[in-house]
């Protein structure tokens, strides 16, 4: 494990990433509470991805770059420039949600105003998206970089395959991302592909993969810093495999107990990558508990306040309902 100082931020930028990657756990917990009283239709945790999201979307200019994320991508939304109330106002289903005016499920994390592309309930359709933002920054010789993200599952489907190999041949400014935590909703890895490391297809397209522990920050940072600055530079794409832990049921519909014994999820409990980085933040002298405290008490004041205006925001009016569906 790497030490957060190797990572060369200051302290004040890792006090910031701590606290999106704090804000991003006890948001979704929020959002698994709506689900359970019936406020909201339904939830996909990123519990256990946070600290690889933030790492991986610092290494990028938010105000440029395009990011066109992938269901359990929410805290990497927050870094990118969304807030709580954002999130909330796309799983309440009101008009003002950023994401669709209400016109999609949850979790379909989507914001013009900060360079986020909404994706489709088919998985993995973000990838070709990418790859066709990518390739628009080459005609029109522009240096912004596209990010793009799935989990090992979805990224076994056939459109994946053919984003990576275009973006390849063109050597577009495009980060390709597998977020693997293990299960493709029940499926174990042993049943979902048969290569080493989801990180070596990348070479099979012509670039770079990578695999990163998610939970050590600062690995996962300098590898995406790097692979950023090359795409920049006109170096091409890359891949990155995540090795992330999923602590929830693959969604609010789903119950992991069934295909998961209760030993594996006391372990990954233990080994939760916001704990982890707790651990090294008071070690090394960033911070204490007590304020650790104080930011979560800050956090949990601001998600209140955002859920309470967003459930007290509109609906979409049913008369707007193809509105926004095709252009005009």
């Amino acid at each position: 494990m790497k030490t957060l100082k190797e990572s060369g931020l200051n302290k004040e930028e890792m006090i910031q990433a701590y606290t999106h990657i704090l804000k991003g756990r006890r948001l979704d917990e929020r959002l698994w509470q709506l689900t359970r009283i019936g406020k909201a239709s339904f939830n996909i945790s990123g519990q256990g991805h946070e600290v690889a999201q933030v790492a991986m979307a610092m290494a990028f200019e938010p105000e440029k770059d395009f990011f066109l994320p992938y269901y359990r991508d929410m805290t990497a939304c927050l870094v990118w420039g969304m807030s709580a109330k954002d999130v909330l106002l796309g799983s309440f289903g009101k008009e003002a949600d950023p994401s669709s005016h209400g016109r999609q499920m949850p979790n379909h994390y989507g914001s013009k105003k900060h360079n986020i592309i909404s994706h489709s309930s088919t998985v993995s359709t973000q990838f070709p998206l990418a790859t066709g933002v990518a390739y628009s920054a080459l005609l029109a010789k522009k240096d912004f970089v596209a990010l793009t993200a799935t989990g090992e599952g979805s990224a076994n489907q056939g459109e994946v395959q053919e984003a990576m190999n275009f973006a390849g041949v063109k050597k577009l400014p495009v980060i390709f991302v597998i977020e693997n935590n293990g299960y493709a909703i029940s499926v174990g890895i042993k049943e979902q592909y048969a290569n080493e490391t989801m990180a070596m297809r990348g070479p099979a397209y012509g670039f770079p993969g990578i695999q990163v522990n998610g939970n050590d920050f600062t690995e996962t940072y300098l590898a995406f810093k790097k692979v950023v600055a090359d795409a920049r530079e006109g170096k091409g794409p890359a891949l990155i495999e995540m090795m992330v832990q999923r602590l929830t049921s693959h969604s609010a519909d789903d119950d992991h107990t069934v295909y998961r014994s209760q030993k594996d999820i006391e372990n990954l409990k233990k080994n939760d990558g916001l704990l982890v980085m707790e651990k090294q933040l008071i070690e090394e002298g960033y911070l204490t508990r007590e304020e650790m405290k104080d930011i979560d008490s800050r956090l949990k004041a601001e998600i209140n306040q955002a859920t309470d205006e967003a459930e007290a925001m509109a609906d979409p009016d049913p008369e707007t309902i193809l509105e926004q569906v095709y252009a005009d």
